[in-house]
């Protein structure tokens, strides 16, 4: 969309906002939007930072019952979240409620927008000005005096109300052109987990004779191939370091895997922490080699990827480390990643807080295994199935980035009145 620009400019005399429309004024947020602080112990709409989706101030349902007293809102104020400003979570009320947490409660003054003000807020250059601001290293926040003081366009109730009219339909294009792309990502998992697990349980050949399992679950396998449990296929599975693996960490070394390190297929090693070669040598049963198999058992339980030859000689805190043995690592990898072994991690595993399970349920885990050149086949055919799916994956994501980009963008641009879109609103 090409739009035009105002016919006459002036210098704002704020260097973020740079040359204005002429007939806008410049004045500081707190003339017109005004800070709320009475508290009320009312519950009839809590909302709190989880509740805001960053950039599009979407309402996010959630059941979490939230406790202490909140401050009242009513229908169009803005409820700006002041920790971690660079989140940018700034929410239009529709209905009166009570603000929960670390929010500016602010009310627009009678000749403002409250879409406009929202809109103004979510402004990139406005966020990262705040966020530049903020004091308090771990969790900080921004505080009122300088986000109140910040300058901001203001042009009359009529003005404003036509480009909240315009942002409203357009951004609302865009959001749904992002929500197709993420049912389009969504879809693409669904086949890439359905390739996979009909590869590792039915085999490549549709026409092989099948037999039953003898597990419920799992139903029927190619007639030639073995169902085996884990202790069966590796030569020797044990857990990563466990007590006080922290004490191992070092500035320079070799990787040191922890189960935030990996994701279904591969182990973020560039940005593990490290350990000594000499303790690593010394932890010789936990010691990394690449064609073995971590499985994060702690958070995320039954997460899998093989060990890269850069990880050669490291080791691995609290993960399940399978020992390479006479199989093809990544067809274990990918027979692992699916509900054939996650479904048995969910029986076994245990935990409110953490989710995790034991290694010594682990061994006994249970899955089809074919003949070894089968499972070549299997591996080779899988590499390059997903790899189109990832590839369509990265498309679709790419395709989010560059909208919401032209989303922020375009807020940016008409808040600021360097686009004039008067004549586009009907």
């Amino acid at each position: 969309m090409s739009l035009p620009r105002y016919p006459e400019y002036k210098d704002s005399g704020v260097a973020w906002l740079g040359d204005v429309p002429g007939h806008w004024d410049v004045k500081r947020l707190k003339r017109n939007l005004t800070l709320l602080t009475e508290k009320t112990d009312r519950r009839e709409n809590p909302v709190a930072l989880e509740n805001i989706e960053g950039w599009t101030g979407r309402f996010i349902p959630t059941e979490t019952e939230f406790q202490g007293d909140g401050i009242a809102f009513d229908a169009g104020d803005i409820l700006f979240g002041k920790l971690r400003p660079y989140l940018a979570k700034a929410y239009r009320a529709e209905s009166s409620g009570e603000a929960v947490g670390d929010f500016h409660v602010l009310r627009p003054a009678p000749a403002i927008d409250s879409r406009f003000a929202q809109y103004q807020i979510l402004n990139r250059e406005f966020i990262a000005i705040v966020d530049g601001s903020t004091f308090g290293s771990k969790m900080p926040r921004a505080s009122w005096e300088f986000v109140g003081g910040m300058k901001v366009t203001t042009p009359t109730l009529t003005e404003q109300t036509q480009i909240a009219a315009f942002l409203d339909r357009e951004t609302a294009k865009i959001d749904e052109l992002v929500a197709e792309q993420r049912r389009l990502m969504e879809l693409l998992k669904e086949k890439r987990q359905a390739v996979i697990s009909h590869a590792v349980t039915r085999g490549l050949n549709p026409d092989a004779p099948l037999k039953p399992s003898g597990i419920e679950w799992l139903g029927d396998v190619p007639e030639h191939w073995e169902v085996k449990q884990l202790k069966h296929i590796s030569p020797a599975m044990t857990v990563g370091i466990v007590v006080n693996p922290s004490s191992f960490v070092a500035d320079e070394g070799r990787p040191f895997i922890y189960g935030g390190d990996i994701r279904e297929g591969v182990i973020d090693w560039v940005n593990a922490r490290c350990i000594d070669t000499v303790s690593s040598d010394k932890h010789v049963k936990t010691q990394l080699h690449a064609g073995d198999l971590l499985t994060v058992r702690v958070g995320a339980p039954g997460i899998t990827a093989v060990v890269p030859k850069e990880c050669e000689g490291g080791n691995c805190a609290s993960v399940m480390h399978i020992r390479q043995g006479p199989f093809n690592s990544n067809w274990l990898c990918y027979t692992m990643n699916t509900r054939i072994v996650r479904f048995q991690v969910e029986v076994v595993q245990y935990g409110a807080a953490q989710e995790q399970f034991n290694i010594s349920h682990a061994v006994n885990f249970w899955t089809p295994t074919p003949p070894r050149s089968e499972q070549d086949e299997i591996t080779a055919f899988l590499d390059s199935e997903t790899a189109k799916l990832d590839t369509l994956t990265a498309e679709a994501q790419r395709a989010i980035d560059l909208l919401q980009e032209r989303r922020t963008a375009l807020i940016s641009a008409a808040v600021t009145g360097q686009i004039d879109v008067r004549g586009a609103v009907a």
